[in-house]
């Protein structure tokens, strides 16, 4: 599915004239008027497919909200002028009422602790809230997020913590918790597919891989597969 509306993407891509490049990824990074445009590319893509929102595709949102966050407050190109965390939520609920999202990874700068918790008031029982610079694979970080009830899943980065062992006490805490769990490639990857066993063996809820292109990227998609056939035959 994920190749299939990949592909269907940079057609439309191409066909509106824009530019469908990649980057680090893998993803398409077109010099689109707005942010609010690649989420109707990708509903007009879908479309085009066998594949039907809400039912065998669902979309997600990394916001990754460091990057566009100055001075206290956020600056996107779908605003004229800068957002405050309430005006955030508020747009937040807007995009999860148009596009029904699954998931909301890191929708505010890392240190906005009481915006998280308001946020999961208000949506956490509709939508994945994913905690990636928020918690950064961090057992102190994530004691927080549990304790205040700030997400309700970690983006877990092995080389974040540093070690294989220091990673799964960080599995176990978030398990402990009632969190899911994301297995979570990085922008420079290499071919070694070892992320694929891992979040198989750690019995993640999701992986995150980036888009189906390049070896760095398919090697990973193809380790899932192969794990999925060799389960399969054990099974019989």
């Amino acid at each position: 599915m994920g190749a299939e509306i990949y592909t269907t993407i940079g057609e439309n891509l191409a066909r509106r004239g824009a530019i469908h490049s990649v980057g680090d990824e893998g993803g398409y990074a077109p010099n689109l008027f707005t942010n609010a445009d690649a989420l109707e590319i990708f509903v007009e893509s879908i479309k085009q497919t066998p594949y039907t929102i809400g039912r065998d595709v669902f979309l997600g949102l990394d916001v990754a909200a460091n990057y566009f966050y100055k001075n206290g407050e956020y600056q996107i190109k779908d605003k004229s002028t800068p957002m405050n965390d309430n005006q955030m939520i508020e747009l937040f609920k807007s995009l999860h009422a148009q596009y029904h999202l699954a998931i909301l990874e890191d929708p505010f700068y890392e240190d906005a602790w009481p915006s998280y918790k308001k946020l999961m008031d208000i949506m956490g029982a509709q939508m994945t809230v994913v905690g990636d610079d928020l918690l950064a694979t961090n057992l102190k970080r994530l004691e927080k997020a549990i304790a205040e009830k700030a997400c309700n899943a970690i983006l877990i980065k092995p080389n974040q913590s540093g070690t294989v062992t220091e990673t799964l006490k960080v599995i176990k805490l978030a398990r402990d918790g009632n969190f899911k769990i994301v297995v979570s490639h990085r922008s420079g990857e290499t071919n070694d597919w070892f992320i694929a066993d891992f979040a198989v063996g750690v019995g993640a809820e999701y992986a995150k891989f980036g888009a189906p292109a390049r070896g760095e990227r398919v090697a990973k998609y193809n380790r899932l597969s192969a794990i999925e056939s060799e389960l399969t035959r054990f099974k019989k």
